[in-house]
């Protein structure tokens, strides 16, 4: 697809992916050690963002319910909700809730993992139900 006023396809033009701000935002906060200003986060991340452009993203973040704010001087300070594993966890359950075959999504998920994912989540779904893999209750 172009971009029509580039010329030129939307990975060559410059333009971010849908969604990629606001990841970049939320790691910058998963990796940070306390809450971060809008101009802090600016500086944390890659590119020359326009300060604004940070304002909005962490405002639509906060609206959505994925960062709390508290006041810091005449701005805010931002942080995000829930950890990322536990945001990625929620962000998973979202998805399958949405399909209509979940057995469909569930065998074709785990058919794509890797051996080592395979045995980790064997591992855990044997932990999950209160005993080694493989055991019995």
């Amino acid at each position: 697809m172009r971009d029509r006023r580039s010329g030129e396809t939307g990975e060559a033009s410059g333009r971010r992916a849908r969604g990629e701000l606001e990841s970049g935002v939320l790691a910058t906060l998963w990796t940070a050690s306390g809450p971060l200003t809008a101009r802090q986060v600016q500086e944390r991340l890659p590119g020359d963002l326009a300060y604004t452009t940070v304002l909005t993203i962490l405002s639509r973040l906060h609206d959505k319910g994925t960062l709390v704010r508290h006041r810091a001087g005449r701005g805010y300070a931002y942080a995000p909700v829930r950890d990322e594993a536990s945001d990625t966890a929620q962000r998973m359950h979202t998805l399958l809730e949405r399909g209509s075959d979940r057995e469909a999504v569930l065998t074709r998920f785990v058919s794509e993992l890797s051996q080592e994912d395979e045995q980790l989540l064997q591992r855990l779904l044997g932990e999950h139900d209160g005993g080694p893999a493989g055991e019995g209750p």
